[in-house]
């Protein structure tokens, strides 16, 4: 494996703090790897034996409900620590993660954890701000799923990827990474059929162009206002 540069994590929030000679000492102890598109980067329930650091890529979060139903419950994108199973204090990973796109990530073992959070100052910080964020962002998605009607549902879902993905084309708002309308499904708790109608009506409407794992929102005002609607 080519020798990874410092610059790699040293503009990333968990080791903004640090000199290039401690970045280099945790480069040294990765493991990098490559994820094509779909491949499960760990699962739900193993064993917790190393943690993660998105370099490139995005991820799905999936987690599996007691009644056996698995719901995507947010996406990871580039800069960002994943499979922190040792910040929750656990040994298993509370969710399995997916490659949503072709995707690059540094991995430590878990047993570094302690050293890192005690030793580099910002890593503890930004790693439990992070789970913060993540943990409020998994209960907007079931809160919403429990109490929301599926257009809204749906539509906050759609706003979610492009708030954290989108970029700017001729026609709108491209969410970066692919999407199909199982995914969407997922991560609704709806029916592919109800994911579909509503597509189907929204491209109808100019508020969305859909193909096949590929959004671009063309009007995110409309789809805005859905989402904020009265059900």
């Amino acid at each position: 494996m080519p020798k990874l540069d410092e610059s790699l994590l040293s503009g990333l929030p968990p080791f903004s703090c640090l000199t290039r000679p401690q970045i280099r000492k945790i480069l040294d102890q990765a493991r990098s790897r490559r994820y094509e598109e779909g491949a499960e980067i760990f699962r739900e329930g193993h064993e917790a034996d190393r943690f993660f650091l998105l370099l490139d890529g995005y991820l799905r979060v999936v987690r599996t409900t007691p009644g056996g139903d698995q719901i995507i419950v947010l996406h990871i994108s580039p800069g960002q620590l994943f499979g922190i199973a040792p910040a929750l204090q656990r040994e298993t990973y509370p969710a399995t993660s997916i490659a949503a796109a072709e995707s690059i990530a540094l991995s430590w073992p878990v047993r570094l954890w302690s050293d890192f959070t005690a030793t580099y100052e910002g890593f503890a910080t930004e790693s439990y701000k992070t789970l913060g964020s993540r943990l409020g962002q998994i209960q907007q998605t079931l809160t919403e799923m429990a109490t929301q009607a599926v257009e809204k549902r749906v539509a906050a879902a759609v706003l979610r990827m492009v708030n954290q993905s989108g970029r700017k084309t001729d026609k709108g708002i491209e969410i970066a990474f692919p999407v199909t309308r199982q995914n969407i499904s997922d991560m609704t708790g709806t029916t592919l059929h109800t994911v579909s109608r509503l597509l189907s009506a929204w491209e109808k409407a100019g508020i969305v162009e859909s193909t096949r794992k590929h959004i671009v929102v063309t009007a995110p005002h409309q789809l805005v206002v859905i989402s904020n609607g009265t059900d």
